[in-house]
């Protein structure tokens, strides 16, 4: 559970019982160091009841400063917005259609078949 100091960081919420997503989760720490806070919504989800406990399990949750919340590949680039060189990736999101479009086709894709993408990368 995040601190009180760290609450006021924006946060992204993963499912901490899959490989796939908490490896993926170790490089967004690396890349946002500690401009954002990562939990399992395993540990946070109680915090969060306007979240269904379905949107936890599908994708990962971003909760921004301001309590909004995005899902999908939009969580992820949000949270990596936080990073200098790396906003790019939001402003594409939420300026072009396609890109949208694909992304999240992409995420919903991967996010499907995680456990096979944990067996194949040797993630078990």
């Amino acid at each position: 559970m995040p601190s009180d100091a760290e609450s006021a960081k924006p946060l992204l919420i993963y499912d901490g019982d899959c490989s796939f997503c908490r490896y993926w989760v170790d490089c967004g720490r690396r890349i946002t160091r500690d401009s954002v806070t990562y939990a399992p919504y395993q540990e946070v989800a109680a915090q969060f009841p306007q979240i269904p406990i379905e949107r936890f399990r599908a994708a990962a949750q971003f909760v921004d400063r301001d309590g909004t919340i995005s899902s999908g590949a939009e969580a992820i680039f949000r949270a990596l917005s936080y990073t200098p060189g790396w906003q790019w990736l939001l402003w594409l999101y939420t300026h072009l259609r396609l890109f949208a479009g694909v992304s999240e086709r992409i995420y919903l894709w991967v996010a499907r078949h995680r456990n096979g993408l944990s067996r194949l990368l040797g993630l078990h």
